[in-house]
Order: C-alpha cells, then structure tokens, then sequence
C-alpha cells in the first residue's frame, strides 16, 4: 500500500513535466510561425512601397555601368576605359568605411536584400 501512495505524487510529477515540456515545445513552434509570418509580411510591404520606386532600377544601372564600360572598351580596343574604371573603385576604396557600410545597406535595402548583416561578416572575412 506504501508503494502505490508513493508512486501516485511520483506520476503526476512525470505527468506534470511531460506537459510542461509539451507547452514549451508548442510555444517555441508558434514562435517560429509568427517570425515567418512577420517576414513575408516584411516582403510584401517592402514590395508594395517598391512598385512606383524607381531606385531598384537606379541601383541596377549603377551597378551594370562598370560592366558595360568594360565591354565597351573590349569593344573597342580602348584599354582608357578599363583603366578608369580601376581609377573609379579604387577612388571608391578609399572612402571612409562607415560611408561604405551606408552605401552598401542603402543597396541592400533598395533590392530588398534582408540578410545584410550576414553579407557584411562575409565582407570583413
């Protein structure tokens, strides 16, 4: 009889944990469902408040010139043109870092580029 009233409390207490640990489990769940959530949600303002923005194309025409200005000089056969344009980054290399950062987050943004802080790392590498 001694056993069955000491295994009583003892089961509950099992019983206890197991749901607790179950809650816990469940509330960690509908915390990633709701950080999912919220990122689509992210997305799709940031897509809506981009559809009458002309930046994305600004940044894009921006970031193909050099490209294109390397093409051209193939082209032709006019090596100026690359030269200047090593001129250019290297003139853009020696702008203060923190001018850098900015220009590279207002990029980022306007692509909508979200994990900005995992390029930047990559950057430093």
């Amino acid at each position: 009889m001694s056993l069955l009233t000491l295994l009583g409390p003892v089961a509950e207490l099992g019983k206890t944990f197991l749901n607790n640990r179950a809650e816990k489990s469940q509330a960690k769940h509908e915390q990633q469902l709701q950080v999912i959530k919220n990122g689509a949600e992210w997305e799709s303002k940031m897509a809506d408040a981009s559809a009458s923005s002309y930046k994305d194309e600004f940044w894009t025409i921006v970031l193909a010139a050099p490209i294109f200005m390397i093409g051209y000089a193939i082209a032709m056969n006019d090596i100026a043109v690359i030269q200047r344009v090593d001129m250019a980054f290297a003139a853009l290399d020696t702008l203060p870092e923190w001018y850098q950062y900015l220009l590279f987050l207002a990029v980022s943004a306007s692509f909508g580029i979200r994990g900005a802080d995992k390029l930047m790392t990559l950057r430093k590498k």
